[in-house]
């Protein structure tokens, strides 16, 4: 029997996490929602969401996820990604998740002791920009120096957060949008700007945590890289299942991905 929704016979060093994004909560599918978050019970440590939690951004929407995290025993983190802000309600969704025990970051960190360890979560829905040469640049018309400007904001809060969780045996960065083009493979070359943007990696690679996660890129691949610090594009398109599991070791800070 698992103790306190703890997965049975794992070792203290060892933390479950389960992790997904673009679940796309609406109420046609409440069901198929349920029965997934459900499954998890008793088999991981913890559980990630990396934003598009919601349809449409309504707040029914979000109450179908809020359901089915609810009963869940295990620290349970997200951020809202774009289809969270589409119809401004975002102050609501994230509202209706929190009540429900869902912890909502938004260029913010958190920290859970979990199996006697500290693990750290940055957490940003972060932004667009582009890759390598095809940055978007800071000039030109106000309104575009204004999305500039937003993304510098995401990468300037992600360092602050990495500085905040740097004593965890464990870091995780927990994004929607991608910040390396190493997990875009597949998806267009003319819309990339629009799925993230690698100004993001800058705080990755000074702070080199164990692991970063992000979704939005449905046809992009799960494995990719900043360096030496693992990505995971766990789009649920991608992963091709509810949720991709991974056992992180403390404090060698290794993630072993077992199905």
């Amino acid at each position: 029997m698992a103790t306190n929704g703890r997965p049975e016979g794992k070792p203290e060093d060892t933390i479950r996490v389960a992790a997904a994004g673009d679940v796309h909560g609406h109420e046609s599918h409440r069901a198929e929602v349920a029965a997934a978050f459900a499954k998890l019970e008793g088999s991981v440590d913890m559980v990630l969401l990396a934003g598009d939690l919601t349809t449409c951004g309504e707040p029914g929407e979000a109450q179908v996820l809020a359901d089915a995290c609810r009963q869940l025993p295990v620290p349970i983190i997200a951020v809202l990604g774009n289809h969270d802000w589409h119809r401004g309600r975002a102050d609501e969704v994230t509202a209706i998740l929190e009540e429900a025990g869902v912890e909502v970051l938004e260029r913010s960190s958190t920290i859970h002791e979990v199996r006697g360890h500290e693990v750290g979560i940055a957490g940003a829905k972060g932004f667009v920009g582009g890759f390598g040469a095809a940055h978007l640049p800071d000039f030109g018309e106000p309104l575009l120096r204004r999305v500039y400007r937003e993304t510098s904001e995401d990468v300037e809060a992600l360092g602050s957060s990495l500085r905040e969780i740097a004593s965890c045996p464990l870091r995780i960065v927990l994004l929607h949008y991608s910040p390396t083009e190493t997990t875009l493979s597949g998806e267009r070359s003319d819309i990339r700007a629009f799925l993230g943007t690698d100004r993001l990696a800058a705080p990755i690679v000074e702070h080199q945590p164990d692991l970063v996660l992000h979704g939005h890129a449905h046809a992009g691949r799960l494995e990719g890289r900043i360096g030496p610090v693992p990505v995971r594009n766990v789009s649920v398109p991608v992963i091709e299942r509810d949720f991709w599991i991974v056992e992180m070791s403390v404090p060698t800070r290794s993630a072993t991905p077992i199905r």
